[in-house]
């Protein structure tokens, strides 16, 4: 019986690479008596399933019929077996969502409109399908383990031995950090452990006493914490005009940072606020027109001016918001050439993403003339805001960051069983007046409350116990196997920082700690320690919280290798299993958008690769089975190779793209396996192979190249045609042949 791994299949570029890569890598499999089986967790394919028994019988999508794969997938992480390859989905906004169902809809599928008010129990029941599938929907079902993420050797050593740029930093750098220094949720933060085991629901208390429940009774479990937290949103608001005004008056560019993605119930909320208050005397003028025409500034410039389109008064608006533009301080953009504001789209400026590229960028965005501009970077809330603000500051004085000498920084990041899912899910809620919101327990005890106005964001978070024991755990492991040392960022002015130190200092002694550099410190403290190690070539890792992980995986690449695409992310499960994280898929959209144009796909399947190896490692240790380490041990040369020798995608056309760096992983790979000594029979296999690829490889490599530099059209944005895929990712038949008779 076949061993299998299980491939997601997600969206955008990671899904175009997708169509090249797997072929190559299930014929290789398929070697060792390993089937790589394929999952959709797409964002369509969410959708549907979501509505999948609303669908007529048979009804299929990408040629298979409409299954919850999500939730296979789910199901199996709880195994010890499991070994999932999991590539970057889409973490939808409502605006993403609603192209998705709209162009399901187009394709045929019998789907509902996304209801923005609903008006009677059915539009709320549709609603509430859909905002299952809303935002970081995926990573809570899938992280049922915490997280050891780092860059490989080879790729640490590559970037040292070529190093990209990171601009030039001095004192005289005027981009600044801007926080509330109030009523956030940092300063709101309410946290406890649960002494028993008990239950908790949410209920909204108004100022007459009436009770309206927010959401039923849920579990919970002996020792995890809850928190409760509000974020004002009249101070949110007075925050934001000064920051503006501040802006405008030292000549800076003002830019707004979020994750409207993973926070996908409170950040869009923030995020409209940006946009109300920035375009404040529009919104006032035609709060009528924008009442009927259904315009959420959550939603962003973008969604108004579609909305906008054939209105009488269309002209006259897009001046007004000509007008405010002019009159504001100058915003940074995400698209010049097109005029695509910081406030366009709520999804299009992902902090984790957005910040180390403006530090990479000597703290500058692209302003409306397409030239780099110093910043005032609004992160209102300040959980995380410090080490965005103690990197930009340690900059100021010390320079950029030398990718030559650098050292690095792993991490090891809490996230099992949903741990510190802010936003993620069922416990944020928009307040519709004043009053409290509460988490009340079985006996009807408050647990923790916080009063809220109208407009104000409510949002609580859990962190089981044993994943917590889990993580420490993984940060004294990897701490011995690296011999590095270790930092817990734990924030002692914050109430859940204070509840998960008391749980680390009580499970470290657990650990045989000898030998070992473990601290705990605060966040701003500890990325001050680290900036200092790395900067003199140190090593340090980084033991994180979840969203910390999220932003820190992606700085600290970006500094050190010029990108957090190549980095290493194993999560081992708790229950015994592998899921292996590839890439990131920030810049995923520009890349279709360049592929569309110029059928020139820029995606870096490096991730994959790295990814891959651990997940035959898994199959030869959980199974014995011989080969599948042969393949590892092999595809890890080749990964070394497509690093010695640049293969990897560059950036326009001319030059190697995705397709081309798949040609030279299956040439190295199969180079490897023919050149081993582990497997006689893998060996005379591959031989063959080799031969044949190196034999056409001018021929392959050329007609790849021949590709390029004309539209490519697939048929679909969320849906491709698979024919068109095939004809655009698979385009050499030489090549194909190859690959497919092995």
């Amino acid at each position: 019986m076949n061993t299998k791994i299980y491939y997601t299949l997600t969206d955008e570029s990671p899904f175009l690479a997708t169509q090249s890569l797997l072929p190559i890598v299930s014929a290789f499999a398929k070697t060792a008596d390993i089937d790589v089986e394929t999952k959709n967790i797409s964002l369509p394919g969410r959708i549907l399933a979501a509505f999948a028994d609303t669908l007529p019988a048979g009804t299929t999508f990408a040629g298979k019929p409409v299954t919850d794969d999500l939730a296979f997938l789910g199901k199996l992480t709880l195994e010890p077996d499991a070994n999932i390859i999991k590539l970057p989905n889409i973490s939808a906004s409502v605006p993403q969502l609603k192209a998705a169902i709209a162009e399901l809809q187009k394709n045929g599928y019998a789907l509902p409109d996304y209801p923005d008010a609903p008006l009677n129990d059915e539009e709320k029941a549709i609603r509430a399908r859909y905002d299952k599938v809303k935002g970081s929907a995926v990573n809570p079902v899938l992280r049922q383990g915490n997280s050891d993420r780092r860059a490989p050797n080879a790729v640490k050593n590559y970037a040292r031995n070529n190093p990209h740029s990171n601009g030039v930093w001095n004192e005289s750098v005027k981009t600044y950090v801007a926080s509330m220094q109030a009523d956030d949720f940092y300063g709101n933060e309410k946290s406890i452990t649960m002494a028993e085991a008990d239950s908790f629901k949410i209920e909204f208390v108004d100022e007459a006493g009436a009770v309206t429940e927010l959401r039923a009774a849920k579990s919970l479990l002996k020792g995890e914490i809850i928190d409760a937290t509000v974020m004002r949103m009249a101070s949110l608001e007075k925050f934001i005009a000064n920051a503006m005004a501040e802006a405008k008056a030292k000549g800076l560019l003002f830019s707004v940072h979020l994750k409207a993605t993973m926070m996908k119930v409170s950040d869009p909320v923030l995020f409209g606020a940006f946009v109300r208050v920035f375009f404040k005397d529009v919104f006032t003028k035609y709060a009528d027109l924008f009442k009927e025409l259904g315009i959420d500034a959550n939603n962003g410039l973008g969604d108004l001016f579609k909305r906008l389109e054939g209105n009488a008064k269309e002209a006259e608006v897009k001046a007004a918001i000509d007008a405010a533009l002019a009159a504001g301080p100058d915003l940074a953009m995400v698209d010049s050439a097109k005029g695509v504001t910081n406030l366009h789209v709520p999804s299009d400026v992902i902090i984790d993403a957005s910040m180390p590229a403006m530090i990479r960028n000597s703290g500058c965005m692209w302003n409306k003339e397409g030239k780099l501009q110093e910043v005032v970077a609004c992160i209102p809330d300040r959980c995380y805001a410090g080490i965005y603000d103690e990197t930009i500051e340690f900059c100021k004085q010390n320079g950029a960051f030398d990718p030559k000498t650098m050292g690095t920084v792993p991490n090891v990041g809490l996230m099992a069983q949903g741990a510190e899912e802010y936003g993620s899910h069922d416990k944020t809620f928009v307040a519709k007046g004043k009053g409290v919101i509460r988490a009340v327990n079985s006996k009807g005890e408050v647990l923790l409350q916080q009063e809220v106005a109208a407009g104000d964001i409510f949002r609580m978070c859990q962190a089981k116990d044993a994943p917590v024991r889990d993580w420490v755990k993984l940060a004294v492991t990897r701490a011995r196997l690296s011999n590095t040392p270790a930092i817990f960022w734990l924030d002692p002015e914050r109430a859940h920082d204070r509840e998960i130190q008391k749980k680390v200092e009580a499970y470290l002694p657990e650990h045989d700690l000898k030998g070992l550099d473990i601290k705990i410190m605060s966040p701003r403290k500890a990325i001050v320690e680290t900036m200092k190690r790395a900067k003199a070539g140190l090593d340090t890792i980084g033991v994180t919280g979840n969203v910390m992980r999220d932003y820190l995986t992606d700085l600290f690449p970006i500094l050190e290798v010029g990108t957090s695409a190549k980095m290493l992310s194993i999560v081992p499960l708790m229950a015994g299993g592998g899921l292996y994280e590839t890439g990131a898929g920030g810049s995923a959209p520009k890349q279709v958008q360049q592929f569309l144009a110029e059928n020139y796909l820029r995606w870096d399947s490096l991730g994959e690769y790295f990814a891959l190896v651990p997940a035959f490692e898994q199959v030869a240790l959980k199974d014995g089975n011989k080969k599948a380490k042969v393949l590892a041990d092999t595809l890890d040369a080749a990964n070394g190779k497509i690093l010695e020798f640049n293969r990897t995608p560059a950036r326009k056309i001319g030059e190697l793209d995705n397709r081309g760096s798949h040609f030279y992983l299956a040439l190295y790979w199969a180079q490897a396996l023919a050149a081993q000594k582990d497997d006689a029979e893998l060996a005379g296999k591959f031989a063959p192979i080799a031969a044949a690829l190196s034999a056409k490889e001018t021929e392959i490599v050329a007609a790849l190249a021949a590709e390029q530099g004309k539209p490519a059209d697939i048929g679909g944005y969320y849906i491709p045609k698979a024919e068109l895929l095939k004809k655009w990712m698979r385009p050499v038949e030489a090549f194909n042949a190859i690959i497919d008779n092995i």
